[in-house]
């Protein structure tokens, strides 16, 4: 019986695989970028392609893979979409995160409450649904695709990167709140069995927990990286380490990232979050600033590239997205009553997550009210703040991977969501994760050098990039031709 079961003597035997199964895997991860490229310029979102791809080869539609090879490119592709979470961590610029953190706070706290409240008032009070499906349905849509968001801008331009704008960071970081509050709301729906059958379930701990976890982590792992680990590495680890390069590198952005990972997992806090604080972790600790006899260094994101950038674009990603076409029910979306209502349903969530860029004129309205420097008129500052207000509300439109897991979780674990209301939900999460990429494609090919170029929204100067400016910038003469005091002869012999 165990040389039958593939194994004898504690060992797995080794069988060629077949040559039909290795037929389709190299047609499946074939047709995985032939789709993107396709859909790239077709649709300026090659992701789309990608869970098309998922679509046919998956249960969906024509069945083509085994359970064990989706299973196994389900793990693979959550990996992928860790990975893409860790980078973005990397690449995030703590400067403007830490300056638009109130502002991050309130997009993600509109694109949360916006969809949760549209729901309640179209699928409890229009189409006649009870509260709680209401808001299982409402909670899937809430949330924002963090590797859809990801992906989208580092793949709109290869001349700009759109994280390092102001707008992007801003962007990211909703994504991110929105990630956290959302594993909060899932927490809440795995223990809606419990609640409806016994009702001995401490909700305030299941609510608590994730939101403390979660808390704690932000609070601490910069406080961490700031006072303890980042002097220590600075002082004891650079230098050495430097030596050795992309190889010590690899090891310890896998060592932190994998902490990261487990302490979030075990502390109840979303693992997505944990990556991006890795990666922000990473991205704090080294010097920033280097001197010609300091050793060359090679930076995290360097090493990222160079190890982990192939892999995670051309098979860890599309695994990803090919996994959320995997997950879509696509047989029970076409009935007659189905299609309007998600049409409808689609139509009002797409606004949910718009209303989000209103952010970015009422800010630019309160700075100008809120500061007496001078700024342009209102009326100019609204015209030039459309694109980055259409670019954020429109790229928080994706609920991908999130959506799915919610809106399934509600179906297979409480009895509260009916079948009905799932296809609906469905319907909205799938055409809103086709809807906001295409969307955001288009923008950034029209209008995306305003975005990158605009004073307010667009690329800053780093601190560093500024004092830098300021120091080899020649000193300009008075109205009275003279150098500013103290900038004369005697300063510059150095007397």
């Amino acid at each position: 019986m165990a040389a039958e079961g593939g194994t004898d003597g504690g060992f797995q035997a080794y069988h060629e695989p077949h040559v039909i199964e290795i037929l389709i895997l190299v047609s499946f991860f074939l047709f995985l970028a032939l789709s993107d490229w396709l859909a790239d310029k077709i649709f300026r979102a090659g992701l789309i392609g990608q869970i098309i791809v998922g679509l046919v080869y998956g249960v969906p539609l024509a069945n083509i893979l085994e359970i064990n090879w989706r299973e196994t490119f389900l793990a693979l592709g959550y990996v992928g979409l860790l990975l893409i979470t860790f980078e973005g961590g990397l690449t995030i610029r703590l400067d403007l995160l830490r300056q638009n953190f109130i502002l991050s706070t309130i997009a993600a706290l509109l694109g949360l409450l916006t969809p949760i409240a549209l729901s309640f008032a179209l699928l409890y009070a229009g189409f006649g649904h009870a509260p709680l499906e209401a808001f299982i349905v409402g909670t899937a849509l809430c949330s924002t695709s963090l590797g859809t968001t990801f992906v989208v801008i580092n793949s709109a331009s290869n001349a700009t990167d759109y994280s390092q704008t102001r707008i992007g960071t801003v962007l990211i970081s909703a994504a991110v709140l929105d990630d956290v509050c959302g594993l909060v709301l899932v927490s809440v729906i795995h223990q809606l069995r419990g609640i409806a059958e016994d009702g001995d379930v401490n909700l305030g701990w299941i609510i608590g927990r994730p939101v403390l976890a979660s808390g704690l982590l932000a609070i601490l792992t910069p406080l961490v990286a700031k006072f303890v680990v980042g002097p220590l590495f600075r002082r004891f680890l650079e230098k050495p380490l430097s030596k050795f390069k992309h190889t010590s590198n690899i090891l310890l952005m896998t060592v932190v990232l994998c902490a990261f990972l487990a302490i979030a997992a075990f502390a109840g806090a979303s693992m997505l979050f944990g990556a991006f604080l890795a990666g922000a972790f990473l991205s704090s600790i080294p010097s920033k600033e280097k001197t010609p006899s300091e050793p060359d260094t090679t930076s995290f994101v360097t090493t990222f590239e160079y190890y982990l950038s192939g892999p995670q674009k051309f098979i860890l990603q599309p695994l990803f997205f090919a996994s959320i076409g995997f997950a879509i029910p696509f047989g029970e979306l076409w009935t007659g009553e189905v299609i309007w209502k998600g049409v409808v349903f689609t139509i009002l969530m797409v606004l949910s997550k718009l209303v989000v860029g209103l952010v970015v004129p009422a800010w630019d309205m309160f700075s100008a009210v809120g500061f007496p420097k001078p700024a342009p008129p209102a009326n100019e500052r609204m015209s030039a703040g459309w694109a980055p207000a259409t670019l954020l509300g429109m790229a928080m439109v994706a609920r991908g991977e999130i959506g799915l897991l919610i809106i399934q979780i509600g179906l297979n674990e409480t009895p509260f969501l009916t079948r009905k209301a799932f296809v609906v939900g469905v319907w909205a999460i799938v055409l809103n994760t086709i809807i906001g990429p295409v969307s955001v494609g288009v923008l950034l090919k029209k209008v995306g050098d305003q975005i990158a170029t605009d004073k307010t929204w667009g690329i800053q100067s780093k601190p560093r990039d500024i004092d830098i400016e300021s120091a080899m910038a020649p000193e300009q003469p008075g109205q009275d031709g003279r150098l500013p005091e103290g900038k004369g002869e005697e300063s510059i012999g150095g007397v």
